[in-house]
């Protein structure tokens, strides 16, 4: 709806009478492009407007405006009577007494409606923070807003004490109900870092971070940081690299070279390996066996958490997030060698994880979505792979998840420099993508339909 030249009315429209269906709206959007505000939900009549204080994370209730009034009567009257076709007593009631008619009972029918595709459910949308606005790091410490709108940028200060070094700087961020994760290498004296995380509560101005995970040990090395991170329910996943040290990631006494989760809070989820069948493992420790994860995202489709990983001379994959097991490194090369062109081991076998799609040569994966929308529906569900060494955005169909059934498609190549971050905006359709500068990750956004 923030998008130029929105009409949410006259999509309705369109879909009836070029489509020959019969669109449903479920809520009647709050203003327009630049303006739009909020919604009105049609089935509990509540209008829904974002706070622009912190983002739009946060939403007010408030009444319905004056000039929406008679425009919600309508379509609340079209929704109902449009859902109590198909079902008789709520036919019944429509007739007698429509305003008896129950919000469970309007989402029973319309599940129902939906099912049999005899009505098309339609909702309004907004942008991937808020309807205009994108948080990113800088690897050299800074933190920024993004309007995607007025292009405005907005520095955040912050207390983090990061060492910028070799690969090391402040990596991913991730938000959620007002409060920001990061992950950074962080200074813990004598050139060694950590691959740490903190959390603090969002604001434009200044954000106060507190630790709530340091990777041990502490390591005097610029290589192999990771680090994503993923929210999966009320759970952290991160992803720490395992600094160069090849075998410590065999090591679940030591954090490098794992993925580990970890509660929102900082605290160690009780189910958790080291709870149950891994005893020997740290407690944050859910997986062992990584060399550099710098990909991860969660599929909205299986609920499942999805990585990229570098290998060294070859040996790049993409995998599954699997509880209590091993990737291998360094006992499995995964297809590649050592820098000096030395084996390292054999690209899988039997009692290790196995990825779903490897890279040899390598193409130096980066960041990681699985894509959800409606512009390239077809899309839905598959992995968007971003690359560093030849610069190509690639996606990877993998429902079939049988390494010779993957599909692989290069989407485009050479065209903006070496890829380090992806996200999807789900209004526009756009693919936002961060360029590497040669210092690390960059502010500059290269947005474009595909």
């Amino acid at each position: 709806m923030d998008r130029a030249g929105a009409d949410f009315l006259n999509v309705v429209n369109e879909i009836k009478d070029k489509l020959n269906a019969k669109p449903v709206p479920l809520q009647i959007p709050i203003g327009a492009e630049e303006n739009f505000k909020g919604v009105v939900d049609l089935i509990t009549k509540e209008a829904i407007v974002w706070n622009e204080t912190d983002m739009g994370m946060t939403y007010n209730v408030v009444d319905i405006p004056e000039n929406l009034i008679d425009t919600v009567d309508e379509w609340r009257q079209n929704l109902v009577e449009s859902v109590a076709e198909y079902d008789d007593n709520l036919l019944e009631k429509f007739f007698e007494d429509p305003e008896s008619i129950s919000e469970d009972e309007v989402h029973e029918a319309l599940r129902k409606a939906a099912q049999d595709m005899s009505i098309i459910p339609m909702v309004c949308g907004s942008a991937f923070i808020n309807k205009d606005e994108l948080i990113l790091t800088e690897k050299k410490g800074e933190i920024k807003v993004i309007n995607l709108i007025s292009k405005k940028i907005t520095k955040i200060k912050h207390n983090l004490d990061i060492l910028v070094y070799g690969q090391g700087g402040l990596l991913d961020i991730i938000y959620k109900d007002n409060h920001v994760w990061v992950s950074y290498s962080e200074n813990r004296g004598n050139w060694e870092t950590s691959t740490s995380i903190a959390k603090g509560k969002f604001d434009k101005k200044q954000i106060n971070f507190e630790n709530i995970f340091q990777a041990e040990p502490p390591i005097d090395s610029g290589y192999h940081f990771g680090s994503r991170l993923v929210i999966k329910n009320d759970h952290l996943y991160a992803s720490v690299g395992e600094r160069g040290m090849g075998m410590i990631a065999q090591d679940p006494s030591k954090h490098p070279g794992s993925i580990i989760r970890i509660n929102l809070d900082g605290t160690v989820p009780i189910d958790n390996p080291h709870f149950e069948d891994q005893k020997d493992w740290l407690p944050e420790i859910y997986q062992i066996g990584v060399r550099n994860p710098q990909g991860m995202a969660l599929s909205d489709f299986d609920n499942k958490v999805y990585m990229s990983n570098h290998g060294a001379k070859g040996g790049d994959w993409f995998g599954e997030v699997k509880k209590s097991e091993n990737y291998g490194w360094k006992i499995l090369g995964w297809g590649g060698t050592n820098y000096s062109g030395s084996e390292i081991g054999p690209k899988w076998k039997p009692g290790y994880t196995k990825a779903i799609k490897y890279w040899v040569p390598s193409i130096a994966t980066s960041a990681i979505a699985i894509y959800n929308g409606e512009e390239f529906s077809a899309w839905n569900g598959h992995a968007l792979i971003t690359s560093l060494k030849d610069m190509s955005l690639r996606k990877l169909d993998f429902k079939d998840k049988k390494e010779n059934k993957v599909l692989e498609e290069i989407i485009f190549q050479n065209e903006i420099g070496r890829i380090r971050d992806i996200q999807i905006q789900p209004i526009t359709c756009l693919l936002y993508t961060s360029d590497a500068a040669d210092e690390g990750l960059g502010v500059d956004l290269g947005g474009r339909r595909i």
